[in-house]
């Protein structure tokens, strides 16, 4: 199952018995999947979800909380939507369901966002706000870099009164206009999980950390073998440009070279890729990567100072630009 259906699956499922709480739940998922309507003179409220548990779960709260009867319809998928989408409607006691769920006000006037006793209410009302927001209109994608938890709102009073809730349960949110409709979105791993803690669904965050986990280690292990890389290509490029300019010093100094500083050189150009340690190794008898090393330095230190004696390029004239991109 996808994350965010898991998601809303086991939200869907989640037993709650205080009433305040409930009726946060139904206040945010009407505003957020549904609409008012007005057909023959009355007033109907329609809630769509894409999940049947989702559905049910809203047609059981405004029956126990609110009393009221409604209706499931499944809209069948076709054109852009796949799946089937279930609508529940509201049509005998609309208006007094949008009046107690803060669809409409007073003078029975629509409410834009959500309703003043939601917005003040606590930290358990909060959590049941932002759970039916995401069970109407969230998702949830895979963990990695461009993972994201968001929910669409119907318009951006909506998405700043979410956006309080989640301040008020200590979780930054940000809301933002992409191509003309509001969103509500929170990208950092560590804030994805501590909302879908606060929201109930347990089980699908333990999926999500799993697979961001496992996404992790497979980054780092990428990084390593990127940067053991590196680091081989600059020790071979480095290793190249080192045998051109012992080449070069070979040449300026002639027959002029101390003889152990002209083996550890002629093992330089012989193996130009090998590392010094291989170059210990490959002499006879075997040196350690030190003594390699200082021999190589003092013949191009002598190569260089001879070359200024003379007037003539050093060392560095036989390394080419090929050699340190290569």
């Amino acid at each position: 199952m996808a994350l965010t259906a898991s998601v809303k699956d086991e939200l869907s499922r989640l037993d709650i018995k205080k009433s305040s709480v409930r009726k946060a739940e139904v206040s945010a998922m009407l505003r957020f999947a549904g609409g008012l309507h007005i057909i023959s003179g009355r007033i109907v409220i329609e809630a769509e979800v894409d999940l049947a548990s989702t559905a049910r779960r809203l047609r059981a709260a405004i029956s126990e909380v609110y009393g009221h009867q409604s209706e499931i319809i499944v809209v069948s998928g076709g054109g852009l939507r796949r799946g089937s989408r279930y609508v529940v409607r509201v049509v005998r006691d609309g208006e007094a369901l949008a009046r107690q769920t803060g669809l409409l006000d007073g003078r029975g006037r629509p409410v834009r966002g959500l309703p003043s006793v939601v917005v003040n209410g606590s930290a358990a009302d909060a959590e049941a706000v932002w759970r039916g927001a995401f069970l109407a209109h969230g998702s949830l994608t895979e963990p990695g870099r461009s993972s994201s938890l968001e929910v669409t709102c119907p318009g951006p009073e909506s998405a700043l009164a979410l956006v309080g809730a989640a301040r008020r349960l200590g979780i930054q949110a940000k809301a933002r206009e992409v191509r003309g409709v509001d969103r509500v979105v929170i990208r950092d791993g560590d804030t994805i999980a501590a909302l879908l803690t606060r929201m109930g669904a347990h089980d699908a965050l333990m999926v999500w950390e799993e697979r961001r986990m496992r996404k992790e280690v497979r980054a780092t292990a990428n990084r390593l073998a990127n940067f053991d890389d590196a680091n081989l290509r600059r020790s071979a490029q480095a290793a190249v440009a080192a045998g051109a300019r012992v080449d070069r010093a070979l040449e300026i100094l002639g027959d002029d070279v101390p003889e152990h500083l002209k083996y550890a050189g002629e093992l330089r150009v012989a193996h130009k890729q090998a590392s010094l340690d291989e170059l210990g190794r490959l002499a006879d008898p075997p040196m350690t990567k030190d003594a390699i090393a200082g021999r190589i330095r003092r013949l191009l230190a002598m190569a260089d100072k001879r070359a200024v004696d003379l007037g003539i390029p050093g060392t560095e004239a036989n390394v080419t630009p090929e050699m340190m991109d290569g």
